[in-house]
């Protein structure tokens, strides 16, 4: 079968779409994973948003290394992350001020049924994309099939699992899915929508730098000059700028986006005035660096950014596609020897708490000790074939804080004997005599990853395993990490107050066997993939917490990942010039909240 196709047409006296049979749905402006969406269809923006904020004004970004492309909805290249969130929309838009919940954006209304076995969007008359020309309903087709088959890697699962796409109707497209899966109907909601007539005989997959994709977003990219800067200036015929859910939104009138060689110097030009805005991610730095004369004088605002998400994982991640990382003995090794207690206090004051699992700081983490009720009876069919801490409990392994950490070393050379590694000659070697060496990737603009790693390696070299740091530039470190071509690297997964697909995407085991996932570890655990099809079948918000914090003891009992600290609070430092709402979303900081809902005033 097609997946894509037009309804049939019935006609009548000059002819209409005749809407095929299907069960009985009412349009909606919104939609919610659980219940039903927040904001009634009359609302006047959203909650975090100033809907009376200022149009005008001009900043300036910042980021580190370079960019080759301009095109962030394929594979190749290396692209300025913040575009996605500027240029291109959806048919429907996120509320982050709800844990997962969708109002109408290119969509004017979303219908589904009870089971969510279909979805079906009915387009805005009034959406366009910035050269004018209407959004239209063969260009949401062209585009869930064109990135489903040849776009970026997170685009892929969703196509897989839709059975039929079809015109219903002159603005109306039907999505039917081949999978019992209650979130689909949502994320079908939120793939960008590109406009088809531009790339007519061109290879979408093969864009180069001059291909820039033309989107309906607030944004365009007005000049750009290679691996240096990227302009984006905010469309004055913007289609909508009226809309409730876009009230209060994209108020700069230009936003430059600089690349810099690495953080340090991105700091010193945020210190000159010639960067806007930063983002600070050690509390050590955020207490201590900004007493500079542009601070002291009021210039430069620290502001500071309280959230309601999961801590996600954030550290050093392992390929267990390798040996000696296919052991859990070795990889329980390696956490035991990270002197976390130590390297904390040295970089960020200690300030700022570690991460002890993927869910931690949010209701969806594992409670501690042994599995119960219902997260017990979830994890029970796989019991035996469960790494030691997934029913019984697991909690990570402490340094003493000292720098020689004696103890934990110790232990960690009782893990390796136990895995069959032993010291010989100064060296820990296996039954074949083959000493223990490996790699740690990291990208070189990454400076606080170095420091980590240095500490780390003092350790490792203590214990006799030989660690070489392989320091590559962004394009290298992408591509490596896509196709996992690493032993060690750094490894950063956000994590939403409602997860759900991308679990696939992240841990799942289909997703560790193709390349561009975000499966760095190579998980492959039908446990894992249970629960996450358990979370995303769920009925109720209760039975979806249950899977994620068994999912949860899954994925921090399986030590895949050597884990540093969490970021409880979002830090931005600005010119004072910028400004925010005073109502935060329960997300906090984010892509889609600085600079999509600050304002300039001077």
């Amino acid at each position: 079968m097609k997946r894509t196709h037009f309804a049939a047409l019935a006609v009548i006296l000059g002819g209409v779409f005749a809407a095929p049979a299907q069960p009985q749905a009412e349009p909606m402006h919104g939609i919610a994973m659980y219940g039903a969406p927040q904001l009634p269809p009359d609302f006047v923006s959203l909650p975090h948003a100033n809907p009376d904020a200022p149009k005008g004004g001009k900043i300036t970004l910042a980021n580190t290394g370079s960019f080759d492309s301009l095109n962030p909805y394929i594979q190749k290249g290396n692209v300025p992350w913040q575009l996605r969130f500027l240029t291109h929309e959806s048919l429907m838009g996120r509320n982050r001020s709800e844990p997962f919940a969708l109002y109408g954006l290119l969509a004017e209304s979303i219908e589904v049924p009870d089971d969510r076995s279909w979805v079906e969007f009915t387009l805005r008359p009034e959406a366009r994309f910035s050269d004018g020309s209407p959004v239209t309903v063969e260009d949401v087709m062209w585009s869930y099939e064109t990135l489903g088959t040849e776009g970026h890697g997170r685009y892929r699962s969703l196509w897989g699992q839709i059975e039929t796409l079809e015109q219903t109707g002159p603005r109306s497209v039907k999505f039917t899915f081949n999978t019992e899966n209650r979130e689909l109907a949502l994320l079908a909601g939120m793939r960008p929508i590109l406009q088809k007539a531009q790339w007519a005989g061109k290879d979408f997959a093969a864009a180069t730098i001059n291909d820039v994709p033309i989107g309906s977003g607030a944004y365009v990219v007005s000049d750009f000059e290679a691996a240096r800067n990227v302009v984006l200036t905010r469309n004055p015929d913007y289609w909508g700028a009226d809309l409730n859910f876009m009230k209060g939104t994209f108020n700069f009138d230009e936003i430059t986006i600089d690349f810099y060689g690495d953080q340090d110097v991105v700091f010193e030009a945020f210190k000159a005035g010639e960067v806007s805005a930063i983002r600070e991610f050690n509390a050590d730095a955020w207490a201590n660096q900004y007493d500079f004369p542009r601070a002291t004088s009021g210039d430069v605002i620290k502001t500071e950014v309280k959230h309601q998400k999961p801590s996600g994982i954030t550290g050093f991640v392992m390929n267990t596609r390798r040996a000696p990382f296919d052991d859990w003995r070795v990889r329980e090794a390696l956490i035991t020897a990270f002197n976390f207690e130590y390297i904390n206090d040295t970089l960020t004051g200690g300030a700022q708490p570690r991460i002890t699992s993927y869910f931690s700081n949010s209701p969806l983490a594992m409670e501690p000790g042994p599995a119960k009720g219902a997260v017990a009876a979830l994890l029970a069919p796989f019991n035996g074939k469960l790494l030691p801490g997934v029913m019984e409990g697991y909690t990570l392994p402490e340094s003493d804080g000292t720098l020689r950490n004696r103890r934990g070393l110790r232990r960690a050379l009782g893990l390796m004997e136990e895995a069959g590694w032993t010291t010989q000659d100064g060296k820990l070697r296996n039954a074949d005599g083959t000493a223990m060496a490996f790699t740690i990737l990291l990208d070189q603009q990454r400076t606080e990853d170095r420091a980590i790693a240095d500490l780390y390696t003092q350790a490792l070299d203590q214990m006799g395993i030989t660690v070489d740091i392989d320091l590559v530039d962004g394009a290298q470190y992408t591509e490596r990490t896509a196709t996992y071509d690493f032993d060690m690297t750094y490894h950063r997964r956000a994590m939403s107050l409602s997860p759900g697909n991308e679990q696939y995407f992240y841990w799942g085991s289909k997703a560790a066997d193709e390349d561009g996932t975000r499966n760095l570890m190579g998980a492959k655990d039908p446990a894992i993939d249970a629960m996450i099809d358990t979370m995303l079948n769920a009925r109720t918000r209760e039975d979806s917490i249950a899977a994620t914090r068994a999912l949860d003891r899954l994925l921090i009992s399986g030590r895949y990942v050597v884990p540093f600290w969490q970021f409880t609070t979002g830090r931005i430092a600005h010119v004072a010039q910028m400004r925010h709402p005073e109502v935060l979303p329960i997300y906090g900081d984010g892509p889609d909240w600085m600079p999509q809902f600050w304002w300039y005033q001077e």
